[in-house]
């Protein structure tokens, strides 16, 4: 089974599920990292059924949701249809259906450690920011939990913050900081017999 195909199936169980996983402090700091302003247009990668996407829409953005699973997508448009500044658009990593520099913010939540070529997906992500456009990621950091790969279809076990920032500097973003988000994304095996607990990292940058 692939990542999508696995998110394919769980769409109508995802909110539930996230709560487990981890909390709305994840966002909130994403969103204080930013700096976010009402007004501005904002990209979430890799949405989901909207975790990021619902705050942002809260706090006064346009937002543009992109997920590989039509599913997801779904489960997001019956959710926010009524707030307007809204859309979704079906789309790949490596492919962003969204124009040049054309959005503030780019925030991808939990996306990373599913796309195949993580530093292809961050020079996508920077394509479409403005100039002075901030990128914020919100992930797992490395970590050793095999049983998340078998079951949760992760094609990466996190990554080390070193290599994350020097991913962004790459691209070309400045005033990089990659720091922790002071929660840990906990989970456990359908057999009950492993549980982790993985400390999550927030890294920003500036186009």
């Amino acid at each position: 089974m692939s990542s999508k195909d696995y998110f394919e199936g769980v769409a109508n169980q995802w909110d539930k599920m996230r709560q487990t996983f981890f909390s709305e402090a994840v966002r909130e700091k994403a969103y204080a990292v930013a700096g976010v302003q009402k007004g501005k247009t904002a990209a979430d990668i890799g949405a989901g059924t909207g975790f990021i996407t619902e705050g942002l829409i809260a706090k006064g953005l346009q937002v543009i949701a992109v997920d590989q699973s039509q599913a997801m997508l779904e489960v997001m448009r019956k959710k926010f249809s009524k707030f307007g500044g809204f859309e979704c658009r079906l789309g790949e990593a490596e492919s962003l259906p969204i124009p040049d520099q054309s959005v503030d913010y780019v925030f991808a939540n939990m996306y990373l450690h599913h796309v195949e070529f993580p530093t292809k997906a961050i020079g996508e992500m920077v394509r479409i920011l403005k100039p002075g456009g901030k990128l914020v990621v919100t992930d797992l950091d490395e970590h050793n939990f095999q049983f998340l790969r078998v079951e949760h279809h992760d094609r990466w076990m996190g990554f080390k913050r070193g290599k994350v920032k020097q991913w962004f500097e790459e691209y070309g973003l400045r005033n990089v900081v990659v720091d922790c988000v002071g929660e840990n994304c906990c989970a456990q095996s359908s057999c009950g017999c492993e549980s982790a607990s993985i400390s999550i990292f927030v890294a920003y940058g500036e186009k």
